[in-house]
C-alpha cells in the first residue's frame, strides 16, 4: 500500500503547505492528470463543495485532476478509477457514517490494497484504522459500527497531545488513551502530534515530521518514537 497519514491539515504556513514535500514523494510516480477523488464527508459545518474547492486549490501544483466524491454520477466508480484517493479531516462520525451508508467503505479499502495511493489528515487518518475509536471527535451522529478501513493493524490518534492548561479538571489525551487501552490491551495506539504524520510504503512504516510520537500498549508506559522507521506489532 501506499499512504500518507498526516496529524492535521492547516499550520502557521497555509493549507497542507507543511505537507508538500510528502504529498509529492506519494504521488512521484503518477503522470501529470492522474485521477484523483476528495472524499469531503467529514465536513460538517462546512459545505462538501467550498472544501473540495480549498483542497483543488491546495494541491493545484501537483497535477492531479481531483473530483469531488459528493459530485461523482457513479461514486463507485469514481473510486475504482482513482490513482489518488484523499480524505479529509472533520468529524469521523460523520465521515464514516456517510461512507457506511453509501456502501463505499470496502471499495475505498479495495481500491488501495489494489495500489491507489491515500492521502488522509485528522477524521481521514482514522479512517485507516482498525475502528475509529481513538478518534477526537464527538459522536455527532451514529455511524453504524467504529469498525473502519482496516488498512492499519494499528489505532492513530491525530493532533496528539497531553497539554493539561490550568484550572482544567478533565481528562489529559494520555489518560483518554489510556482508557482505550486498558479495555483494548492488545491494540497499539500511536499518538501522531501536529505536523507530524505516518508514511506507509507497503510493509514498511514511517514517522514523518519534526516530533516524537507515543505509542500506547495496554497498561505499559507509552513507548516514544523518533522520526524515522517504525515497528508496531499488532
Amino acid at each position: 500500500m501506499n499512504l500518507l497519514l498526516l496529524s492535521n491539515s492547516s499550520s502557521d504556513a497555509g493549507y497542507l503547505v507543511h505537507a508538500m514535500p510528502d504529498i509529492r514523494e506519494l504521488i512521484a510516480t503518477l503522470p501529470p492528470g492522474a485521477p484523483a477523488v476528495f472524499v469531503p464527508f467529514a465536513g460538517v459545518t462546512r459545505d462538501w463543495d467550498d472544501y473540495t474547492a480549498l483542497v483543488v486549490s491546495a494541491l493545484a501544483d501537483t497535477g492531479l485532476s481531483i473530483e469531488g466524491l459528493h459530485r461523482a454520477q457513479d461514486p463507485v466508480a469514481a473510486l475504482q478509477n482513482a490513482a489518488v484517493i484523499i480524505v479529509g479531516g472533520g468529524n469521523t462520525f460523520n465521515l464514516l457514517g456517510q461512507l457506511r451508508r453509501l456502501g463505499l467503505l470496502e471499495v475505498i479499502a479495495s481500491r488501495v490494497r489494489q495500489g491507489a495511493a491515500y492521502l488522509g489528515w485528522s477524521a481521514g487518518s482514522n479512517l485507516t484504522c482498525p475502528s475509529i475509536c481513538t478518534t477526537n471527535d464527538m459522536p455527532i451522529t451514529d455511524p453504524g459500527g467504529f469498525e473502519a478501513l482496516g488498512l492499519l493493524s494499528f489505532q492513530i490518534n491525530p493532533h496528539y497531545t497531553n497539554a493539561h492548561p490550568p484550572g482544567h479538571r478533565g481528562e489529559t489525551r494520555a489518560q483518554r488513551l489510556a482508557e482505550f487501552c486498558t479495555l483494548n490491551p492488545a491494540m497499539p495506539v500511536l499518538g501522531l502530534p501536529e505536523g507530524s504524520g505516518l508514511r506507509v510504503r507497503g510493509e514498511q512504516l514511517a514517522l514523518i515530521g519534526p516530533h516524537d510520537a507515543p505509542l500506547f500498549l495496554g497498561r505499559e508506559e507509552p513507548r516514544v518514537f523518533r522520526p524515522g522507521p517504525l515497528e508496531i506489532a499488532a
